[in-house]
């Protein structure tokens, strides 16, 4: 019975406070997916080629490392609580990807083999997600200070590897990411599509998932029913470096390089997992939300592209969506809380 009350009180966040604020809620998700319909038909009538089966294609390839990146933000959003002072939060996500892009394309570079360089890069992710982990949940740092400093740290470390140069690499795993196609879709695309459904049942339909909506959503609920909320807050933090380190080599196989620009993409990520709580039904983080709003900052991205608008106006959208979804989200709490 106890757990049973976690896990429903967890999928919306916090009961309901009234007929009034339960309007408001559907009217605000119904708008959300209204204007992504506009926006796309905007796009497919203005833009040249928007609507065609090849750019679709295109912009399910091009957001697959940031959807990656957007679920690791997601579970940590979800495990923490979706505060935005207090609750979960991952800002070295995007730097933490970029370091892991320069630890395997280094590797490869210096001749060793995808095994290696890769299990190197996800080591890497997984570490740095394991120090976020040590400074929230055993150091008591707010998410938001100690992924700020581990960014820093981190950015700081993939400098040190790549001496802000770009570094080329080539291998048969790159090669096979890059080149790949299996029914008209890439092997990218299709690394994308098959992580999203995994995720979507982890999140979902899997009692880990569901206990980590407890764990997010009422934690004094959570450890009343006898859950280590700390370790699963820490797995958080281990999944999001996980998130950063595949996402890392599906980057490098896109580019056949590492980059230095990899943190441009943290305003992205946070847009996107933000944003994934305003499509669902209870303004929580969902797979199906994340998905969704990750493809709508694509094509948003694409369709400026196609219509000649400078890309630096994606990055003021971006923003402004992220201002609006923390609008929405603290209107949809109840009075109080």
């Amino acid at each position: 019975m106890t757990m049973t009350y976690a896990v429903d009180t967890a999928e919306g966040g916090r009961p309901a406070t009234g007929t009034g604020r339960r309007k408001g809620t559907l009217f605000l998700r119904l708008g959300a997916l209204a204007m992504f319909g506009l926006i796309m038909a905007y796009f497919a009538l203005t833009a040249r080629g928007f609507a065609s089966p090849f750019n679709l294609f295109n912009v399910i390839e091009q957001t697959a490392v940031m959807g990656v990146l957007s679920f690791g933000m997601a579970v940590v959003l979800i495990g923490g609580g979706t505060d935005v002072q207090t609750g979960g939060i991952d800002l070295s996500i995007a730097a933490n990807a970029g370091l892991c892009a320069a630890v395997y394309a280094t590797l490869l570079a210096g001749g060793q083999g995808d095994l290696v360089a890769a299990g190197a890069a996800l080591a890497t992710g997984i570490a740095v997600g394991l120090l976020n982990a040590f400074a929230v949940v055993r150091l008591g740092i707010l998410p938001l200070l100690s992924t700020l400093a581990v960014m820093n740290i981190v950015a700081g470390l993939e400098l040190t590897v790549t001496e802000n140069a770009v570094i080329g690499a080539s291998s048969p795993l790159i090669q096979f990411i890059a080149m790949g196609r299996f029914l008209g879709l890439s092997t990218l695309a299709w690394i994308f599509i098959l992580f999203s459904a995994v995720m979507t049942w982890v999140i979902h339909y899997s009692r880990l998932g569901l206990r980590l909506y407890a764990v997010g959503g009422h934690p004094e609920a959570a450890r009343a029913a006898g859950i280590n909320t700390g370790l699963y807050v820490a797995g958080t933090y281990a999944f999001s470096g996980f998130c950063a380190g595949l996402a890392a080599i599906l980057l490098v196989a896109r580019l056949s390089a590492s980059t230095t620009a990899t943190g441009q993409l943290l305003l992205a990520i946070l847009a996107a997992a933000l944003l994934g709580t305003v499509f669902s039904r209870r303004f929580v983080p969902t797979a199906g939300g994340t998905i969704l709003a990750t493809l709508f900052i694509g094509f948003l991205a694409n369709g400026f592209q196609l219509s000649n608008v400078s890309y630096y106006w994606v990055n003021g959208v971006q923003g402004v969506l992220i201002l609006m979804v923390v609008a929405v989200t603290t209107f949809a709490k109840p009075q109080g809380k």
